[in-house]
């Protein structure tokens, strides 16, 4: 404010200075132009009224308001501050509205994506969630995590879809996963009870609704148990998870399902592998929207390559290395939704963690 008031008063002191035939009185307009910049309405308010008051003193001293010159200069002045006045009602209001559109959207957000707890039984976890869309902070990528008996049950999905209608599936998928989990022997089990579900739900809402008709989503399903140092995979359509173990990095390019929600597929037909998770090891899940950001060549991120460089990191070190670097190499601005889970297991007790899940 102090900067404008200050401008007003040395244009009006070099105006009133310089010859009558050099027209200087236009420039007054900065003042109140700059102003939105760093006020309010009525901050902009005040600045317009001063620069109006300005041209009248230059008018008054200048040969009186009866010059045409004079008159026009004035109603201009008038004229383009109660625009700009206008223009910042509009801005702080639309402002006020996004803000609290965010305010819903971060509710919203942390009500689907409950956090998962930093410790499941010997288990390190973190979690890495950027939304595309930034302005609403919500997306429908998804992950989760549950206690089944001794052990950690974990999915991570995508739901191919744009909107309320994606975000709505999520929903219903972590919902569904969180309760019956624990009820499934299987991942394959699990897997095909989820994909009914999730078939179900696209048929009842198909014919009121032709986006929800072409959804569909990618998940893995992680089974971790604590007295065997292996996990157990069932990947339906979904990026395979990296392996980060001592100085190597290894994907877990196994056999893959079709993604739930075609409702083709029965328990026998979902894959169940099992590779080795020792103490030690980092498993890295993530959704295609990491591995498919691009930079202004068109290159896509490289995450194995660049998950090398920080091997043998703690799992919130990890996805904090792997959030910066993805938006470095983005330009800051992701083009679809992307999340990460690193699990590493410890030699810390089964039980621990435990509580954070109740």
């Amino acid at each position: 404010m102090l900067v404008t008031i200050a401008l007003v008063v040395v244009l009006t002191v070099a105006i009133l200075q310089s010859p009558a035939s050099t027209r200087l009185g236009p420039l007054l307009v900065i003042a109140p132009a700059l102003t939105p910049s760093f006020a309010g309405p009525r901050g902009t308010a005040a600045v317009g009224a001063l620069t109006v008051a300005a041209g009248l003193l230059i008018a008054l001293l200048r040969g009186g308001l009866t010059n045409g010159d004079h008159l026009a200069q004035l109603a201009a002045l008038a004229t383009l501050s109660m625009m700009i006045v206008l223009f910042t009602v509009v801005r702080e209001r639309r402002n006020r509205q996004l803000a609290r559109a965010q305010s819903v959207a971060e509710a919203a957000q942390r009500a689907l994506l409950r956090p998962i707890p930093e410790r499941i039984g010997s288990l390190q976890i973190a979690t890495m969630y950027l939304a595309a869309e930034y302005e609403a902070q919500i997306g429908a990528d998804l992950y989760t995590a549950t206690r089944s008996g001794d052990g950690a049950r974990m999915i991570i999905g995508d739901v191919r879809g744009k909107g309320l209608a994606a975000v709505g599936e999520s929903a219903l998928l972590l919902s569904a996963f969180r309760l019956i989990a624990a009820q499934h022997a299987t991942l394959p089990d699990l897997a095909s009870t989820l994909d009914r579900n999730v078939s179900r739900y696209l048929l009842d809402f198909a014919q009121t609704d032709s986006e929800t008709a072409e959804h569909f989503v990618t998940a893995l399903f992680l089974d971790i148990p604590d007295d065997a140092p292996v996990a157990r995979l069932t990947n339906c359509g979904h990026p395979p998870p990296l392996l980060l173990r001592h100085d190597r990095v290894v994907c877990l390019d196994g056999a893959a399902a079709p993604p739930l929600g075609l409702g083709t597929l029965v328990a026998d037909d979902y894959p169940d592998d099992t590779v080795p998770f020792e103490v030690g090891d980092t498993l890295l899940l993530y959704t295609d929207g990491v591995i498919e950001a691009r930079d202004r060549s068109g290159v896509f991120y490289p995450l194995a390559e660049r998950v090398a460089r920080w091997n043998g990191c703690t799992p919130e070190a990890l996805v904090s290395h792997i959030r910066r670097d993805l938006l470095a190499h983005a330009g800051g601005r992701l083009g679809d939704d992307a999340a990460a889970v690193a699990i590493r297991r410890t030699a810390g007790q089964p039980g621990q963690g435990l509580l954070g899940l109740l």
